[in-house]
């Protein structure tokens, strides 16, 4: 099997098993019922936004959305890292970019000051952090 071909296939197994280990995650982790939507809890989600036609999406939820679908390919490439160290802080840099991409919808859309405020907090210490890890990549990764 040639060089490209393997890449491709490894490449198509990746979002596999990223998503059947999210999928186990979340089946760990207690989401208020608040948080979930019809189509999740009905199963009918097997990758964040495919339950739902974008043209059905509010304005709020397209943003999302989109600021997630940004960050996801830099967080599967960060994940495949060789080495495991490297592979999390690469894959979080990303997931903390979504954060800071989700805040901002929170701030352009949002009307409630409490969840505004944490939106705030939640850029600040992700754009912290995202130095940090940043300049760890930098020290550590060969």
């Amino acid at each position: 099997m040639n060089t490209v071909l393997k890449l491709a296939v490894a490449a198509a197994a990746v979002p596999t098993i990223v998503f059947a280990t999210m999928e186990s995650a979340s089946a760990q982790m207690a989401m208020p019922d608040a948080c979930k939507s019809e189509a999740s809890a009905s199963g009918d989600m097997q990758t964040a936004g495919s339950g739902m036609p974008t043209g059905e999406m509010a304005e709020h939820q397209k943003a999302m959305m989109e600021g997630m679908r940004e960050t996801e390919p830099a967080m599967m490439q960060g994940m495949m890292a060789k080495d495991p160290d490297v592979a999390f802080v690469c894959g979080m840099i990303a997931h903390h970019t979504a954060a800071i991409n989700m805040s901002e919808v929170e701030l352009k859309y949002g009307d409630d000051q409490q969840a505004k405020s944490m939106a705030e907090k939640i850029i600040e210490a992700q754009k912290k952090e995202i130095e940090e890890m940043t300049n760890w990549v930098k020290e550590h990764a060969n």
